[in-house]
């Protein structure tokens, strides 16, 4: 089994940054990949993007390459998503996932564990 625990979210203005952490505790998660994912109201929950298990290989979905990035600390147990240049509509709640696989895909299936999420907000 494999807890997930995301924090770091709140409140930001447009064009502000956050960095989300997710804490991974139970089973050791070197041989899971990592994705984030977000659902904002109203809308389904989205593939935000993922890192391999290894910490070499990411993936972004488009609406958020080149001002996401997803790092890992293996030692530490933890998975980061650094969100700059933030807009309103990146305004959901936020969920990191486990997938025991190498490289992150896309669909939640592919994922076994999930976290509670934690919310996002950009304000205009």
């Amino acid at each position: 089994q494999v807890q997930l625990v995301e924090s770091g979210g709140g409140l930001v203005q447009t064009g502000g940054s956050l960095r989300l952490s997710c804490a991974v505790s139970g089973r050791s998660f070197r041989g899971y990949c990592m994705g984030w994912f977000r659902q904002a109201p109203g809308k389904e929950r989205e593939f935000v993007g993922g890192i391999s298990w290894t910490g070499a290989s990411t993936n972004y979905a488009y609406s958020v390459k080149g001002r996401f990035s997803i790092s890992r600390d293996n030692d530490k147990n933890m998975v980061y998503l650094q969100m700059n240049s933030l807009k309103p509509e990146d305004t959901a709640v936020y969920y990191c996932a486990a997938a025991a696989q190498f490289f992150c895909g896309s669909y939640e299936r592919e994922y076994a564990y999930w976290g509670q999420g934690t919310q996002v907000t950009v304000s205009s």
